[in-house]
Formats: C-alpha cells, sequence, structure tokens
C-alpha cells in the first residue's frame, strides 16, 4: 500500500475513534481572558418586542466554538431566560427553558416569549458547558413582549 494511503487511513481512524474525556462534571473551570465581555447586540435593554423576535450575541476578548472543541480562549453562549437565580457557576450548565445553550456556536437565535416583561443574560462557557473563572457573564437585560 502506498504509505501516504497508510498515513490517511490512520488519520482517518484516529479522527474517528472517540478520545477519552472528562465529564462535564469533572472538568476544571477554566480562566476568562483578562477583559473577556459578552454583552446583547440586540435587543436593547428597555425595548418592547413581539412575541418571536432576534436576539444577538456580542462577545470581546475571546472567540466562539461549538461545544466540545477544544481551542484556547473560546467557548459558546447560554442564554439565560427570566432566571430569579443563577445556576452554578463552577460546573457544567443545566439546559432548561431558562438556560438555553447554543453549543453549536451560534450567535443569535430567534426566541419566542410570551406577553410581558422578561429578563435576558448571557453567559459564555466552554466546551464542557462550564463557566470561565471569573464568569464572562452580561449584565440582564429587560424587555417587554406585547
Amino acid at each position: 500500500m502506498n504509505p501516504s494511503l497508510r498515513t490517511l487511513g490512520l488519520a482517518a481512524l484516529l479522527c474517528a475513534s472517540p478520545l477519552p474525556t472528562l465529564s462535564a462534571a469533572e472538568a476544571p473551570q477554566l480562566p476568562a481572558p483578562d477583559g473577556a465581555q459578552v454583552y446583547f447586540i440586540e435587543p436593547a435593554d428597555g425595548a418592547t418586542v413581539g412575541q418571536t423576535f432576534t436576539v444577538k450575541f456580542g462577545l470581546k476578548g475571546m472567540g466562539v466554538a461549538p461545544a466540545g472543541v477544544d481551542f484556547p480562549a473560546t467557548g459558546h453562549h447560554h442564554l439565560l431566560v427570566d432566571v430569579s437565580s443563577m445556576p452554578l457557576l463552577d460546573s457544567a450548565l443545566p439546559m432548561s427553558e431558562q438556560i438555553r445553550h447554543f453549543g453549536k456556536g451560534q450567535t443569535e437565535t430567534e426566541l419566542t416569549l410570551p406577553p410581558g416583561q422578561h429578563s435576558l443574560r448571557l453567559l459564555f462557557a466552554d466546551k464542557n458547558h462550564v463557566p470561565f473563572d471569573p464568569p464572562v457573564i452580561s449584565e440582564p437585560i429587560s424587555i417587554t413582549v406585547e
């Protein structure tokens, strides 16, 4: 067999083989780069929106990567919707209607909420859904859904 084909076959096998990883519960909390920030591009704090509206996520000082991708100073967004008490910030974030994961590396979403007042907050986390230390978290914003 051609040596380069043999190398290619080995590379394909290695890429297809699952590598041992820590569970999210065992994953250490990673340090956040100095000055890292997450924020809302839209909607603005105090905005009135329709029941379905666009939420755009902003990030400074870090990069966005899908969950599971191990690259320094990267992670993905989590949107906290009407969260009355913060989740634990030193372990993997749970997934719920109040804690929405964007593990494919999305930087915006369409959100549908019932009419009324709602609070939104962004929290950036690593490949294992564990927030950074210190947490890269936005100020909460308040919106009114018509």
